[in-house]
């Protein structure tokens, strides 16, 4: 696995990281990788459901880690953010 096939998400439309996702597995990648922290999960829950059931058939959830980060927050304190990681591959 390398970083090429990871997707950030961000505060993007939806349909922009669906594409990121479907251009990854049509350059030729076996699975690609969705990253997101904290209000961006459910955007992140939502590509990946996007990219399996309307745009390529046969691309299945091999793997979904969570877990809790701890950031710098404004202040100087320090914040816990929650993060997902959505391991998406294709059917052989």
């Amino acid at each position: 696995m390398t970083e090429d096939n990871t997707i950030y998400i961000g505060n993007k439309p939806v349909i922009n990281y669906v594409l990121a996702v479907v251009s990854q597995f049509n350059e030729g990648a076996d699975e690609v990788v969705i990253k997101a922290r904290g209000r961006a999960i459910s955007r992140a829950v939502d590509t990946a459901e996007v990219v399996r059931t309307r745009f390529l058939q046969g691309v299945y959830p091999k793997e979904i880690k969570i877990g809790t980060e701890e950031l710098e927050g404004h202040k100087g304190d320090m914040v816990k953010v929650s993060s997902i990681e959505i391991f998406l591959a294709k059917e052989k």
